[in-house]
């Protein structure tokens, strides 16, 4: 008797990833796109992503939630500048509310992607694990895959390696694996590092321990900012709460938006405006000038946000300091440095920054022929060439993530009705004349520049270029023509897309 073979569950839609960006793109596709079937594929026993990953000390964003937050799910919580459970408690209120939970199947990573051009559909192959640990593969096919996975390596952070470490006495961690049984109250911290990760753990961990040092080869732009913001509870006061919420919104995205083009525009100002501020919290001219003035013009890298002062003011007590230095080598009793000086340590923690890592880690293929990404161009932030029915969420990088991944799932919601419209089973972005290329990240950080070669490229003019302007991509992103940007891919070509 022959078997008859079982066909593979299908939906419309497959959203990789349930993080701040899934959860949204899971709204905006079921309001905007009810007739389509979906579900979201989390590699993790949880939703939240890196609210729900990361556990280090003091964990918070650095952008204001009334702007990282939802424009569909005001926030109600005090403080602007929010810790990281209140976030994740955010993110799983919202999709609570939605009945998006109900949507979400964990413990499961897509570990393979191959469009088929002859079916119009993707197979994704699916490593799903229960709750014993035990792994099986199984198979899923979905007319559209929408990666929501962020560009950060969830597996491994970056880990330089450190010559001598192996002789110290004390405990060494990283903060994307914070040990739950790590206890440093009453011990010498040194926090190697000088991003917002360091910037967040130095105060947090100062609290409690006898001392912590952050140890930086170079100065990093540190502002500080007010952890409440005192006009949004006036405004929150004498307004209904959606209303509050979109005229605090607004107010924040227009006050970082020309924040970021002030310096800009005029580097040489807002280096004095920084400097100015960090001098008259610490009251130390000469501390600034060898610790906290970057060599880098503000916002060539991301700026580090100090909510109300705290990382200046455990400086100013004395329970942490900052060493401009470079590291000789690690030694039993702590990290000796090239100037001679040692620094004592009882724990040392490895804030070297974060691995990036393209949508997932999923690589995927058009027909069994592996696509490189590296020689793809962006459309509209959003779609790739050489890829049909394939879009990914980025966010921005010089205002609140959620600003341009909600423009991007509201994208992709036309882009679905576009194709009903149009009756074409696939779609693909398509360039015209040449393009110059560009790095999609267009920050001199390190975790950046380390990995960039291995993204999509963006190109010279839009629809290619992603901007880092909110008030340009909301007037014209959902107005795009798609006609004119999109073509449709037959079943017939699709095996062309691949060899391009």
């Amino acid at each position: 008797m022959t078997e008859t073979a079982v066909a593979p569950e299908h939906l419309d839609v497959v959203i990789v990833g349930a993080g701040l960006s899934g959860i949204g793109a899971a709204y905006r596709l079921q309001t905007e796109c009810p007739g389509k079937s979906y579900a979201v594929l989390e590699a993790r026993d949880a939703m939240g992503g890196t609210w729900d990953l990361f556990r280090y000390p003091g964990i918070r964003s650095d952008s204001d939630m009334f702007t990282l937050g939802y424009p569909f799910a005001p926030w109600r919580d005090a403080k602007s500048i929010a810790d990281g459970p209140s976030i994740l408690r955010y993110i799983r209120q919202t999709a609570a509310e939605h009945g998006i939970d109900g949507r979400i199947r964990y413990r499961t990573k897509v570990i393979g992607a191959d469009w088929s051009g002859a079916d119009a559909r993707w197979t994704l192959t699916l490593a799903e694990r229960d709750a014993d640990g035990r792994t099986v593969e199984r198979t899923l096919t979905c007319g559209f895959l929408y990666t929501c996975a962020g560009y950060y390596d969830y597996d491994r952070g970056h880990a330089p390696e450190f010559p001598g470490a192996g002789t110290f006495s004390g405990r060494i961690v990283h903060p994307q694996f914070w040990p739950e049984d790590l206890d440093y109250a009453g011990q010498r911290v040194v926090v190697i590092g000088s991003g917002a990760t360091a910037v967040t753990l130095v105060p947090s961990m100062a609290e409690s321990a006898a001392h912590v040092t952050m140890l930086q080869r170079s100065p990093t732009w540190i502002s500080a900012v007010p952890g409440r913001d005192k006009y949004a509870d006036k405004i929150r006061e004498v307004l209904p709460p959606g209303l509050a919420h979109t005229v605090i919104r607004t107010k924040n995205i227009l006050f970082s938006i020309g924040f970021y083009q002030y310096c800009r525009r005029r580097p040489g100002s807002a280096r004095k405006l920084l400097t100015g501020l960090t001098t008259r919290i610490l009251k130390d001219e000469k501390a600034v000038a060898e610790h906290f003035t970057p060599t880098y013009d503000p916002w060539d890298q991301r700026l580090c946000a100090a909510p109300d002062a705290d990382f200046f003011r455990a400086i100013r007590k004395g329970k942490a300091e900052v060493v401009t230095d470079h590291i000789e080598t690690f030694v039993p009793e702590g990290i000796r440095l090239k100037s001679g000086r040692v620094l004592p340590a009882d724990v040392i923690v490895t804030a070297t920054g974060l691995r990036l890592q393209a949508f997932g880690g999923i690589a995927p293929t058009v027909d069994g022929v592996p696509v490189p990404l590296s020689e793809q161009f962006v459309w509209q932030g959003a779609m790739l060439t050489g890829i049909p029915n394939f879009a990914v969420c980025i966010g921005y990088t010089n205002a609140s993530w959620t600003l341009r991944a909600d423009l991007t799932s509201r994208l992709v919601c036309k882009v679905l009705r576009h194709m009903d419209a149009k009756g074409y089973p696939a779609v693909v972005p398509q360039v015209r004349g040449e393009l110059a290329e560009r790095p999609l990240l267009d920050l001199a950080a390190g975790y950046v520049q380390r990995s960039i070669g291995d993204f999509p490229r963006q190109g010279d003019r839009h629809p290619w270029r992603v901007r880092q302007n909110y008030l340009l991509d909301s007037a014209t992103t959902l107005r795009t023509n798609l006609d004119k940007s999109l073509r449709p891919v037959a079943r017939e070509d699709a095996r062309m897309l691949a060899s391009r």
